[in-house]
């Protein structure tokens, strides 16, 4: 698939709200996910499409999402950016019970027709 195949099925599969087949589907196995600061004990990256897949089911199980949308995709060369948008509600931790809107941007790049890297950017209220 060449980056906007990519791209285009990325953001349909995330507004069918099938997240996890978009991971499964599309990226590479030794993708590489990083976040703006750390989400367990490893760190800010997940190495792994394995990996990728534990953490995005340990934030599900931690989150109730009412809604969510993906915009885009904004295509550059082998890169391209979409935007996500959700409305959840913490289940545990210090936000327990609260719900939120969060809107965060992704960029991925996209070699040899799988995503071989995504890097996540998002307000952390600071």
């Amino acid at each position: 698939m060449s980056t906007m195949e990519v791209a285009k099925r990325l953001v349909e599969l995330c507004n069918q709200n099938q997240w996890r087949e978009a991971t499964e589907e599309l990226y590479a196995d030794d993708a590489v996910s990083v976040e703006p600061v750390a989400m367990g004990p490893d760190g800010p990256q997940t190495s792994g499409k394995d990996a990728i897949l534990k953490a995005a089911d340990s934030w599900d199980a931690a989150h109730e999402i009412h809604s969510s949308s993906a915009s885009g995709p904004w295509p550059h060369g082998e890169r391209f950016i979409a935007k996500f948008d959700l409305d959840v509600t913490a289940k545990e931790g210090p936000m327990a019970g609260q719900r939120m809107k969060m809107d965060e941007m992704a960029l991925y790049t996209v070699k040899d027709g799988k995503i071989s890297r995504v890097e996540f950017f998002y307000d952390m209220g600071e």
